[in-house]
C-alpha cells in the first residue's frame, strides 16, 4: 500500500509489527480473526488523508507480530498489555487516542477502555458489542449447550485439532471460507465437512474482496498458521475467570457501535435484545449511537468501507 510505513516495536516482551500512515491525532485500528492490519487498508488510506495518524498493528499471534507458543499467553490481559505499551510508543505521554475495533479487535478495544480509560478519547467498535458474560456457566459450555459440538468456537478448543483439519483444505480455502461467510447464523465445522459443505464447493468472491487481497492474507497465514489467532478463542474460559473482578463495571468512554444485520454475532442468542433493549446502554453509558447496516455481513469494514470511513470521521471529529 502506497505511503504506509511498517516497523516493529518491542512491547510486553514480544515484537509487534505495525503499519502507519498520516499525521495528526492517532487512530488505533484493531483487527479480528482471521485478519491482519491489512483489513484496515481502506480506513488507513481514508483517515490518513483526513488529518489523522492511522496506526494498525498485527495483534499477537498474527502476521509479522510474534506468536508465543503457550495458549495462556493470549488472554485479554496479554493483548491489552501489548496495546498499552504500543500506545506509549506511538502517542505522546498523557495523550488519549481514538480506537476502532472489529471482531476480536473490538473485544480487546472494550477491555482497553475498561482497564485503561485514561488512554482512550473515543471508541468506535464494529460487530462485537461489549458483552458481560454471565457468571452461571463458562462461555464454552454455554455455546456447546446451545449450538452443539460442531460450533466453531467449540471446535477451536482442542490445540492442534482444527489446525490439522485446516491444513487439509489449505490456507486459501480457510481464508476464503471465513471472509465470504454471510449466513446470519453460527459457523459450524463438522469434521470432514468444514463450514457445512465439501472442500471442493466453489467459493465466489464478493465485489469488495479481490483475489489479490486474498493472496496477501494467504501469504501471511502461510508463514505461521492460524494457531495464534485461534488461541484467542482458547482463552474464552480463562478470560471469563480473570474478568470476574470487573463484573458489573461500566465502560466510561464515549462510544459508537456499528453492526451489519447479516452479521453472525448480531444473531447470537440474546445479542439483539441486549443491544436494543437497554442492556448495552447500561453497560456503556456514554454509548452515543448504534447503527445497524442493512444487508451487510461480518467483515463490515471491508464490505462497506466508504460508509465506515465516514462514520469514523464524523464520530471522532467532534472530539478533536
Amino acid at each position: 500500500m502506497e505511503g504506509v510505513e511498517h516497523r516493529t516495536l518491542k512491547v510486553n516482551g514480544i515484537n509487534m509489527h505495525i503499519a502507519e500512515k498520516g499525521q495528526g491525532p492517532v487512530i488505533l485500528f484493531l483487527h479480528g480473526f482471521p485478519e491482519l492490519w491489512y483489513s484496515w487498508r481502506h480506513q488507513i488510506n481514508a483517515l490518513s488523508s483526513l488529518g489523522y495518524r492511522a496506526v494498525a498493528p498485527d495483534l499477537r499471534g498474527f502476521g509479522d507480530t510474534d506468536a508465543p507458543d503457550r495458549v495462556s499467553s493470549y488472554t485479554c490481559f496479554h493483548v491489552v498489555g501489548d496495546l498499552v505499551q504500543l500506545l506509549d510508543a506511538v502517542a505522546p505521554p498523557q495523550e488519549k487516542v481514538f480506537v476502532v475495533g472489529h471482531d476480536w479487535g473490538a473485544f480487546m478495544a472494550w477491555y482497553l477502555c475498561l482497564f485503561r480509560p485514561d488512554k482512550v478519547k473515543a471508541l468506535l467498535n464494529l460487530s462485537v458489542p461489549y458483552i458481560q458474560l454471565g457468571r452461571q456457566m463458562n462461555p464454552i459450555d454455554g455455546w456447546r449447550a446451545f449450538y452443539g459440538n460442531d460450533y466453531y468456537i467449540c471446535r477451536f478448543q482442542e490445540p492442534g485439532e482444527i489446525e490439522a483439519e485446516f491444513a487439509e483444505i489449505g490456507t486459501e480455502r480457510v481464508v476464503k471460507e471465513f471472509l465470504t461467510y454471510r449466513v446470519p447464523g453460527p459457523i459450524l465445522l463438522p469434521e470432514g465437512k468444514l463450514f457445512g459443505h465439501s472442500a471442493d464447493t466453489p467459493i465466489t468472491l464478493p465485489s469488495w474482496l479481490t483475489q489479490e487481497e486474498v493472496n496477501y492474507y494467504v501469504t501471511q497465514f502461510d508463514k505461521k498458521g492460524f494457531t495464534g489467532g485461534i488461541n484467542y478463542y482458547r482463552n474464552f474460559n480463562r478470560n471469563w475467570e480473570l474478568l470476574a473482578p470487573w463484573g458489573g463495571c461500566e465502560i466510561k468512554v464515549p462510544a459508537k457501535f456499528i453492526v451489519g444485520d447479516q452479521d453472525l454475532v448480531y444473531h447470537m442468542p440474546g445479542i439483539k435484545e441486549y443491544i436494543h433493549n437497554g442492556g448495552f446502554k447500561k453497560d456503556v453509558p456514554h454509548l452515543q449511537q448504534v447503527v445497524v447496516m442493512e444487508g451487510v455481513g461480518h467483515f463490515i469494514n471491508m464490505e462497506k468501507a466508504d460508509d465506515i470511513n465516514k462514520h469514523i470521521y464524523d464520530f471522532f471529529r467532534q472530539f478533536d
